[in-house]
C-alpha cells in the first residue's frame, strides 16, 4: 500500500492567505493557458477566415460544448471532493479506490459524450437559431471537437486528483504545454493547410491528447496513494455512489448554467451575425474574469475538503472568509483593467468596426457587475468541499436558470433589445448571491455535514 508523504501539508497547517495564493496562482495560470485553446482558435480563424468563422468557433458551439462537457466534468468533480477529504483524513486505501473509480468513470463518459455530441450537435445548433452562414463553419468544428472528449475528461479528472492533494503546479505545466502546442497546430492546420474551422478543431483535439497523456503519466508514475494502476481500474459500487452523490448536483448545476446561456445565445443569435461575432469576441475577453474566479472556486473547494476531512472546521471557515476577500479585490482590479483596455483586447479578434463597437458596449454593461457573482462561486465551492452540493444546485436552478428563462420569455419580448437581454446576467447574479449568503451564514448545512460525515473537530494552529 502506498503511503502519504511525511512533509507538512500547507492546506491544513500553513498560513491560510499564503497557502491560498500558492495554490491559486498555478490554477489561474493553467486556466489562462487553457483559455488559449479556444482563444487561439478564435483569433486565427477570425483574422484568417472571417467573422462567420469567428462566430462559429466561440458562439453557439462554445455554449453547446459547455453544456455537454460541463455536466460530465461536474460529475467528475465529485471525485475531487472525496479525494481531498480522504487526503486530509490520511485514508490511503479509500483514496486509491476513489481515484481508480473516477478514472474509469470519466473514460466511459468520454466515449459516450463523443457519440452523443457528434450525433446531436448539428440539430441543436439549428434549434438555437444559428444563422446559415455560421452553420457552414460551426458543424465541421464541433464534430471534430467532440472526437477529443476522452482525453479532455481524462485531463480534467486527472488534474482534479492532483489539485485535491494540493498539487496545482503540475496541472499548470501540462496546460501550458498543451496550449503552446495548440497555437502551433492552429497556425499549421488553419493557415498552412487551409482547413478552416475543422483545422482549429483538429488542433484542439491533439492538444487535449497531449495534456491527458502528461497527467496520466504523472499519476501512473507517482509513489503516493493516488497512483494509478491500469490493473486496478474498476467501478467500486460504494465509491461510485459517493462520487455521483456529490458530483451529479455539480454536473446539473453546470448544465443549468449552460442551458440558461443557450437561451441567452439563442437571443443573441436573433440579432444577426455581427452581434454573434461581437458576443463571441467579448466572451473571450470575459474569460479572463471567469478563469480567475473559477480558480478561487477550485482553491476553496480543495481547502474546504481537506480541512473538513481533517476535522479543522474553524480553519475551513476562515479560509472561506480569506478567499472571499481575495476574490473581491481581484475582481475589482480586473474589472477596472477590462474597462480601460477592453476595446484594444476585442481588436485582437476582429477588425470590423461595427463588431468592435457592439462588443465594447456589451463589456461596459456587464463588466461593472462582476462583483455580484463572486459569492456564488466561493460559497458553492466551500459547500461542495464538505460534500453539500444539492442545495447549491437548487439555488442555482432557482436564481439563475429559472430567472433567465423568465427574463427571456417574458421581459425580453416586451422590451426587445440587446441591452435588455444581457441585463439578465447581473440581475440573476444578485438574486442568487443573496440566497447563497443567507444559506451559508445560517450554518445549518455545515452542522448537518459534520454529523453525516462523523467529523470530530480538532484544534487548529497556524491559521
Amino acid at each position: 500500500m502506498k503511503r502519504f508523504r511525511r512533509d507538512v501539508n500547507g492546506i491544513t497547517q500553513g498560513v491560510i492567505w499564503q497557502q491560498l495564493l500558492l495554490f491559486f496562482f498555478p490554477i489561474v495560470l493553467g486556466t489562462f493557458f487553457q483559455q488559449l485553446y479556444n482563444t487561439a482558435d478564435a483569433i486565427i480563424v477570425g483574422k484568417t477566415v472571417g467573422k462567420e468563422a469567428l462566430a462559429a468557433v466561440g458562439g453557439s458551439t462554445g455554449t453547446l460544448i459547455n453544456l455537454l462537457v460541463g455536466f460530465f466534468v461536474g460529475v467528475a468533480s465529485g471525485a475531487s471532493v472525496i479525494i481531498a477529504q480522504y487526503y486530509g483524513a490520511r485514508k490511503a486505501k479509500d483514496m486509491s479506490r476513489a481515484v481508480h473509480t473516477a478514472i474509469l468513470l470519466c473514460t466511459i463518459c468520454g466515449a459516450a459524450l463523443t457519440v452523443v455530441g457528434m450525433m446531436i450537435a448539428p440539430a441543436v445548433l439549428h434549434l438555437m437559431g444559428t444563422p446559415d452562414d455560421v452553420m457552414a463553419y460551426a458543424v465541421p468544428y464541433i464534430r471534430v471537437y467532440f472526437l477529443g472528449m476522452i482525453p479532455s475528461l481524462l485531463y480534467n479528472v486527472g488534474s482534479g486528483i492532483l489539485r485535491a492533494t494540493g498539487d496545482s503546479r503540475r496541472p499548470m505545466v501540462f496546460l501550458i504545454c498543451a496550449a503552446m502546442a495548440n497555437v502551433v497546430l492552429d497556425v499549421l492546420f488553419v493557415m498552412g493547410f487551409g482547413l478552416g474551422t475543422a483545422g482549429a478543431g483538429i488542433a484542439t483535439v491533439l492538444s487535449q491528447v497531449l495534456s491527458a497523456s502528461l497527467v496520466m503519466a504523472t499519476l501512473m508514475r507517482s509513489h503516493q496513494p493516488y497512483q494509478v494502476s491500469l490493473s486496478k481500474l474498476a467501478l467500486d459500487g460504494g465509491m461510485l455512489m459517493q462520487i455521483v452523490k456529490i458530483g451529479l448536483p455539480a454536473g446539473l448545476q453546470s448544465v443549468m448554467y449552460s442551458l440558461s446561456n443557450i437561451i441567452i445565445q439563442a437571443g443573441v443569435n436573433s440579432f444577426g451575425t455581427d452581434v454573434i461575432a461581437a458576443w463571441t469576441a467579448y466572451g473571450k475577453v470575459d474569460g479572463l474574469f471567469w478563469m480567475t474566479v473559477s480558480a478561487f472556486g477550485v482553491a476553496i473547494t480543495t481547502f474546504a475538503g481537506q480541512n473538513f476531512g481533517a476535522g479543522q472546521i474553524a480553519r475551513m471557515k476562515k479560509s472561506v472568509r480569506v478567499c472571499m476577500g481575495m476574490s473581491a479585490g481581484t475582481t475589482i482590479f480586473m474589472s477596472t483593467i477590462l474597462l480601460l483596455f477592453g476595446r484594444a483586447l476585442l481588436g485582437m479578434f476582429t477588425d470590423d468596426a461595427h463588431v468592435l463597437d457592439t462588443g465594447y458596449g456589451i463589456m461596459k454593461l456587464i463588466v461593472p457587475t462582476y462583483i455580484a457573482y463572486i459569492s456564488i462561486e466561493i460559497l458553492s465551492g466551500a459547500m461542495r468541499g464538505t460534500g453539500d452540493s444539492l442545495m447549491p444546485t437548487i439555488m442555482t436552478l432557482t436564481g439563475v436558470c429559472l430567472m433567465r428563462v423568465f427574463w427571456v420569455g417574458v421581459v425580453l419580448p416586451a422590451n426587445r433589445s440587446l441591452t435588455v437581454l444581457l441585463m439578465s446576467y447581473p440581475i440573476t447574479w444578485v438574486i442568487t448571491s443573496a440566497m447563497f449568503i443567507v444559506y451559508y451564514l445560517r450554518g445549518n448545512w455545515l452542522r448537518r455535514r459534520i454529523a453525516a460525515a462523523g467529523i470530530r473537530c480538532v484544534e487548529e494552529e497556524n491559521t
